[in-house]
């Protein structure tokens, strides 16, 4: 099956979202899976893994409620606190739904440090006891210090989100290279394909500015550790769902079927342990 690994819901609220500044007005705005599933149709994905965009309960809530409904939401990366007291309680109660396949915390806003404290390593690595995986959101500065905390999990499925966020607008490139380079030793980590075009300039971007960061990954990474994620509707401020989509497609053209498939659903799939409409666990090509 044909995954976008990585895309957001939203019902539009100017106080929780007041990260969507004046210059990316056009995604303030609802965003819902009937609005998704026309982009999804139009460019012949099967489904999707909707990722938290709000640090809260609920968020996981409303996403896992939105999947109950729509067979095509094949996973959900939710939140929780991962440094509570009643943590173990909290994910007793939301893994009850299979839906729910990781959770993530909005790391590039948090001082240095923060993700190698004590309290917060030892909430993720409980995820493993629910066979959960964790998303990492980092800017390339925080690539040292992810690596650490790669390290430490060596049990744990872990994926980097939107290629760790390269400063791609100012053609930015050896220090994350050299990050990434090292993150690439460690074989239980993933790479998500997504988020490029809001790290570009995104009036004047090119699809031959994000070659380079393309090679790289598929030169350390392979297709088996790389998947595609639109980003959706954050990537609206400087392309269509289409043109993300596009990018990954036309780099990709020259690979295998096998490779193909692997980075536009195989790779997310298993690393997520997707869901069919059925409920059932598969991976279909």
């Amino acid at each position: 099956m044909k995954i976008d690994a990585h895309q957001h819901f939203w019902q539009f609220d100017p106080v929780r979202d007041s990260w969507i500044t004046d210059e990316m007005a056009v995604i303030r705005r609802d965003f819902m899976p009937q609005h998704l599933m026309a982009e999804l149709q139009a460019v012949e994905l099967d489904g999707c893994v909707a990722v938290q965009a709000d640090q809260s309960e609920e968020e996981t809530a409303f996403l896992l409620s939105l999947a109950e409904k729509n067979d095509f939401i094949r996973g959900v990366v939710g939140w929780l606190d991962l440094e509570s007291p009643q943590l173990g309680e909290k994910l007793e109660e939301f893994a009850r739904n299979k839906r729910l396949r990781g959770l993530r915390h909005i790391m590039q806003g948090q001082p240095s440090g923060f993700m190698l404290r004590e309290g917060f390593m030892k909430g993720v690595a409980s995820l493993q006891k629910f066979d959960l995986a964790y998303d990492i959101l980092i800017y390339e500065n925080q690539l040292e210090e992810a690596i650490q905390f790669i390290n430490r999990l060596p049990e744990m499925r872990l994926v980097i989100d939107h290629i760790a966020k390269p400063q791609i607008a100012l053609q930015g490139f050896d220090q994350w290279a050299r990050g990434m380079e090292q993150v690439s030793h460690f074989p239980h980590v993933c790479v998500k394909i997504s988020g490029m075009v809001t790290e570009a300039d995104w009036n004047k971007w090119k699809p031959g500015d994000f070659d380079r960061y393309l090679d790289y990954c598929f030169e350390k990474f392979g297709p088996d550790r790389l998947m595609f994620g639109s980003d959706w509707p954050v990537c609206l401020v400087a392309a269509t769902y289409a043109d993300t989509l596009h990018l990954v497609t036309q780099y990709i053209q020259t690979l295998s079927s096998d490779e193909q498939f692997a980075v536009l659903g195989g790779t997310a799939a298993r690393f997520y342990q997707l869901t069919t409409p059925d409920n059932g666990f598969a991976i279909k090509k």
